[in-house]
């Protein structure tokens, strides 16, 4: 299909059957950031389907070894990327932190929760990358503490040029499993949208702070 390959078909399915994926070209979301968005995107909803959560582990867990070889640590961005990078962790048999959106207010004000051990190899787990920017903290953070941060891998990426940028300035490569030219191919050959509503579909991703769908 159109020079997909099997993971990121069967992952665009999946997101887009049980509706963790949603397309509204005609009819945008408003994210938090005031962008309009003609796609929402929920990966938690595929830990409510076991078949779709354990192809989703099975394949990261795969991704990881594939692209960064011996790891010695998996953590989890805060919050939806801690039951994935849990799932991974236990598939791969290694230790599990997750890091906070920021340093609790209290105890010991951890930013970082799990054992942290200096100079360990760690992969950090990610359900959704947008432009990369509170991924890349969670990266940055772990590297304060002493981790070597290998990379970063994700269920689903919007593939926005500043993403790229901003994993490049930080030196951490990133994978996804599936990719948002990927979505709208199989959205389109599933009439999930329109022929007609590429164009626009295809707008938004080039520019998505000034996209509207008019």
């Amino acid at each position: 299909m159109n020079n997909l390959n099997e993971v990121e078909q069967k992952i665009a399915e999946s997101l887009l059957q049980i509706k963790a994926i949603k397309l509204q070209p005609k009819s945008p979301f408003t994210w938090a950031s005031g962008w309009k968005s003609p796609i929402y995107c929920d990966n938690r909803i595929t830990l409510s389907h076991p078949a779709i959560r354990t192809y989703i582990r099975q394949k990261l867990s795969q991704l990881i070894q594939e692209e960064f070889g011996t790891v010695e640590m998996i953590s989890g961005v805060a919050t939806a990327g801690i039951p994935q990078g849990v799932l991974v962790a236990q598939d791969l048999g290694l230790p599990f932190t997750y890091v906070r959106s920021s340093a609790k207010d209290h105890g010991r004000q951890n930013l970082i929760e799990g054992e942290v051990v200096s100079g360990q190899r760690v992969v950090v787990i990610e359900d959704l990358i947008s432009t990369g920017k509170s991924s890349l903290q969670a990266v940055e953070a772990l590297r304060a503490a002493g981790c070597n941060v290998v990379g970063l891998v994700s269920i689903f990426t919007y593939g926005f040029d500043a993403a790229v940028r901003n994993f490049a300035e930080a030196k951490c490569p990133f994978f996804s499993l599936c990719n948002y030219d990927a979505l709208i191919k199989v959205a389109v050959t599933n009439s999930y949208v329109l022929e007609s509503d590429v164009a626009l579909l295809e707008q938004w991703r080039r520019d998505p702070a000034n996209w509207t769908a008019e």
